[in-house]
């Protein structure tokens, strides 16, 4: 079973490697690094249907599905759970999406192997002398996926418990933060103004409240909270509704339950709701200033601008989601720009470090991986 699944990932893998095999970029690093980044962005996504449409426990089992690499070697089971408990979190549908995450998420786990392997390389072959090529940076990603895996592991095999699947989601935007950094070490950025200095605080505070917020929304997701307030502005009528905040932030108990083994109140899951929707002002204001401050700064424009555009998506996203009843499009588009927003406001604080001319100590390779060495550009 373990060799089936592990070709399944490596095949993944492959399909990747074939468009970065074919593109015209001659940094076949700098390409590998982005499509990994790109396939993290869509396991992101995915991830997030497959939380919404309640299959998470579409296989009660890891990593396999009863034992076997794919849904249909596991039919009879699929099939004697699903007669038992025809609404229940095992279906076919609902083992072949979580099948195909864990799938997709094996091919990310390949694909930054070969990251570690090809950064060793050439950074041996420079003399240790090419710092962009740096292994620390894609070490650092195998140790996070490894991490993240064991945080997909648990989140099946101890029943959806909501702080695990947080945790869970938390660290895929962090992996995805991380590919984005690693692969704007690999390009010469254009000139960025010296006072972009002054953004480098704004910019990793709003990183952090962004990362709040998300950590936050995984928790309206996880606890199913997501319609506990179904009207907008208000919530249930009132500014300050009824709420349960000591059940509702429990970090550690069973889904739906509270640590005492109680059935969770319906005031805990609008307390996880509100503050959700409260933070996300504070996260508006912050995100918005810091990004209105940088369409000033030259070599900024283009980053803030797509900041602005993603949260005022995010913003109207979040509105309809909750007036039309947490449709399944919207909410996974939910997801979707919140990932966005991180991949964005990572690269604003990358280029908030870099107030140099294109190029300026930065060394002028060109790698390309079918080539057996780097070389060097003399222009």
């Amino acid at each position: 079973m373990l060799f089936q699944l592990a070709s399944k990932g490596l095949f993944v893998a492959l399909l990747a490697c074939v468009i970065v095999w074919s593109s015209r970029d001659p940094n076949k690093y700098r390409k590998l690094v982005w499509v990994t980044m790109f396939l993290t962005f869509d396991v992101i996504m995915f991830g997030a249907f497959t939380r919404l449409t309640d299959s998470g426990l579409g296989c009660p089992d890891w990593p396999g599905c009863y034992g076997h690499a794919n849904p249909l070697q596991a039919l009879e089971h699929i099939r004697a759970a699903e007669a038992l408990m025809p609404d229940g979190p095992v279906t076919v549908m609902k083992a072949w999406v979580e099948m195909i995450h864990r799938y997709l998420a094996m091919g990310i786990g390949v694909l930054i192997i070969a990251i570690v392997v090809i950064a060793w390389r050439f950074w041996l072959q420079s003399g240790r002398t090419l710092t962009r090529f740096s292994p620390r940076y894609p070490m650092l990603l195998l140790f996070f996926v490894c991490v993240q895996g064991a945080f997909g592991a648990w989140t099946v095999t101890m029943k959806l418990q909501p702080i695990i699947v947080t945790i869970h989601l938390l660290l895929g935007m962090a992996l995805l933060g991380m590919l984005t950094w690693v692969g704007a070490r690999q390009k010469d950025h254009p000139f960025v103004d010296a006072r972009a200095l002054t953004l480098r605080t704004p910019a990793l505070l709003a990183l952090v409240l962004l990362s709040m917020q998300i950590a936050l929304g995984g928790w309206v997701s996880t606890n199913y909270a997501a319609l506990a307030c179904s009207d907008f502005p208000l919530c249930h009528g009132a500014l300050v509704p009824q709420m349960d905040f000591e059940h509702g932030f429990t970090l550690w108990r069973e889904l739906g339950k509270t640590a005492g083994g109680d059935y969770l109140p319906f005031d805990a899951l609008t307390a996880i709701h509100w503050t959700h929707r409260m933070f996300a002002l504070a996260v508006v204001a912050v995100l918005g200033w810091t990004a209105w401050k940088a369409l000033s700064i030259p070599g900024l424009r283009t980053t803030a601008r797509g900041v602005l555009a993603a949260l005022v998506l995010q913003i109207v996203i979040g509105i309809a989601t909750v007036s039309l009843k947490w449709p399944l499009a919207l909410a996974v588009a939910h997801n979707g720009c919140a990932a966005l927003l991180v991949l964005l406001l990572v690269m604003l604080n990358y280029k908030a470090r870099i107030p140099s001319p294109s190029g300026q100590n930065r060394e002028p390779y060109q790698i390309d991986l079918r080539s057996s060495a780097a070389s060097k550009d003399k222009a």
